[in-house]
C-alpha cells in the first residue's frame, strides 16, 4: 500500500523559506515512470499544481512560482522536498505531496499525503 506523509512546519513569517518533506512508503520514488509532486490549495481557492521531480531526478515547476521554487529527493530515505523562497500571506495553503503517473491526456495522482496546513503570517 502506498502512502504519503508531508512533514514540515506549520507556521510562518512572511520572507521565511518554507520547507517540506514527503515520504514516501509502498512505492519507490526511483520506480518508472512515476512524478513526485507538491500541489496546494489556497483557503477558498481550487488545487495549485506547483511542481514536481521524476523518478530520473527531472524537475519542472509551475512558472507561477518558479523563480522561488525547489524540489529535490533523497533516494536513501524515499522522500522528496519542497523549499519554497520569500513566502508572503499569499502562500497560506494546504500544500500536499501525490504519485503522479503520465497518461495519455496528462497525469493522473494516485495517491496523496494528508495535506500539511502552512499559516504564512507576521
Amino acid at each position: 500500500q502506498v502512502q504519503l506523509q508531508e512533514s514540515g512546519p506549520g507556521l510562518l513569517k512572511p520572507s521565511q523559506t518554507l520547507s517540506l518533506t514527503c515520504t514516501a512508503s509502498g512505492s519507490s520514488i526511483t520506480a518508472n515512470y512515476y512524478y513526485w509532486t507538491w500541489i496546494r490549495q489556497p483557503p477558498g481557492k481550487g488545487l495549485e499544481w506547483m511542481g514536481a521531480i521524476s523518478y530520473s531526478g527531472s524537475t519542472s515547476y509551475s512558472p507561477s512560482v518558479k523563480n522561488r521554487t525547489s524540489i529535490s529527493r533523497d533516494t536513501t530515505k524515499n522522500q522528496f522536498a519542497l523549499q519554497f523562497n520569500s513566502v508572503t500571506p499569499e502562500d497560506t495553503a494546504v500544500y500536499y505531496c501525490a504519485r503522479g503517473k503520465p497518461t495519455g491526456w496528462g497525469y493522473e495522482y494516485d495517491y496523496w499525503g494528508q495535506g500539511t496546513q502552512v499559516t504564512v503570517s507576521s
